[in-house]
């Protein structure tokens, strides 16, 4: 809704302004046009006169200078001295002065006329043209005044007929976000850029509809076709283990293939629901035991250390449950666990359980501040690492995360190493 009124509101504002723009261009031209067509007309006039009146005064000589339209003056060559000093030297023609005496108005025209012997001047007020042009001012002003509001309120109609197809493409689009089937968009407009946009919006959801359809079904079928497997062996393990005098070595082994298959099976069940987009509660009811979860990744990830000189443990500050299925607190722990392990070469690991969070401290080569956020996205994985690793770990426990309203943090630690911080939010602190 806002970038609809935020275009809507450009495109008023831009019809107001090039109306604004092309009434105040007229109206400068208007007046540029008057002062020029004005200021010829009585050059004209003026020359016209004072050669007429000079012509008039030769013939008739007992008669007086006449002028139709101004005031003039004349002097013969002998007292031309008498006329003010600025029109002694000019020579014929017609001219701007300013500064009257004499009782003559600060600026006025002179017209100039030499013949005969004799010097003939007429002036003209152009004062008297001011109150004409202030008039002139104000009805222009006026008429851009007037053509704005008029164009404010074309464009404010205009606005509302051009964006009307796009608001109802934007409502139609709304109703498919807020969880409803989305129609067919193209049958409901013309056949213009909107529709061309509707239509290729139809296109592009239902290939999208078909892609999602497709992974859900192909994520459902590894799911259920791998739990047969796992079950199988699973079973098999379980019979293998309580066999009488099995071998200490055998049975490790049997041990690390159990821990393996019940990974395998939480890890199926995680991305099973990361595919449908689906928030589940615990499987069997109730909520999950953050710590013993916690002491079974510790367990699960323990062989994974080999010879490294590393002390892995865990230190419980407050027991922690939430509203979550085992298996997916169990992926997001054993994928942040599982990367202390790989990347830690000596000290130690400890997993601590803290009100509300778990935080893996570990004593590895650290990271960077600013690259920290870059290590949740696909394929991405830390500078000088040998361990080898597809960089999906820490992109699968920040999905796991959105999809619970979790929150997953990883941060250089201050002494050496890195810190990664599981954050629960809203969870429940079981009592001891």
């Amino acid at each position: 809704m806002q970038s609809r009124r935020k275009l809507r509101f450009r495109l008023i504002v831009t019809f107001t302004l090039f109306g604004f723009g092309l009434s105040a261009l007229f109206a400068v031209a208007s007046l540029y046009v008057r002062a020029k067509v004005e200021n010829q007309l009585i050059n004209q006039s003026l020359e016209a006169d004072v050669q007429q009146a000079l012509e008039n005064k030769h013939l008739h000589p007992e008669q007086p200078l006449q002028s139709k339209l101004v005031e003039g003056w004349l002097w013969n060559d002998r007292t031309v001295y008498q006329a003010p000093l600025s029109w002694q030297g000019l020579a014929p023609g017609v001219y701007d002065m300013h500064g009257g005496t004499d009782g003559r108005p600060q600026h006025y025209k002179l017209a100039v006329a030499r013949k005969y012997g004799l010097d003939a001047f007429l002036t003209y007020d152009i004062s008297r043209e001011g109150l004409g042009k202030r008039q002139l001012v104000t009805s222009l002003v006026g008429a851009v005044v007037l053509f704005t509001l008029l164009s404010l309120a074309v464009g404010y109609w205009l606005s509302r007929r051009v964006m009307r197809p796009v608001t109802d493409l934007a409502q139609r689009l709304r109703a498919f976000r807020s969880g409803r089937q989305l129609e067919p968009l193209a049958p409901h407009f013309a056949e213009d850029e909107v529709g061309e946009l509707a239509a290729a919006l139809d296109d592009y959801a239902q290939r999208q509809s078909a892609l999602i359809e497709r992974d859900r079904e192909f994520n459902a079928d590894v799911s259920h076709e791998l739990r047969t497997p796992l079950a199988v062996i699973a079973s098999t393990t379980e019979l293998l283990v309580a066999t009488p005098d099995l071998p200490e070595k055998l049975q490790t082994r049997l041990q690390r293939i159990e821990r393996a298959v019940r990974q395998a099976t939480e890890l199926t069940q995680a991305l099973l629901l990361l595919s449908r987009a689906e928030k589940s509660g615990p499987v069997d009811g109730e909520t999950t035991d953050v710590v013993k979860v916690v002491e079974e990744v510790v367990d699960t990830n323990r062989p994974n250390l080999g010879r490294k000189p590393i002390a892995l443990r865990t230190e419980i500050e407050a027991p922690v449950t939430v509203e979550a299925p085992s298996s997916v607190v169990a992926v997001a722990l054993g994928n942040l666990v599982g990367n202390a392990c790989k990347y830690t070469l000596e000290g130690e690991i400890v997993v601590r359980v803290q009100p509300g969070r778990v935080r893996v401290e570990d004593t590895g080569p650290g990271i960077k501040a600013e690259e920290a956020e870059h290590l949740f996205e696909r394929g991405v994985r830390g500078e000088g690492e040998t361990v080898k690793g597809a960089g999906l770990g820490l992109a699968i426990v920040r999905r796991l995360c959105e999809l619970y309203g979790w929150r997953v943090t990883l941060a250089p630690r201050a002494e050496r190493g890195a810190v990664a911080t599981l954050d629960f939010g809203t969870v429940s602190v079981a009592e001891d």
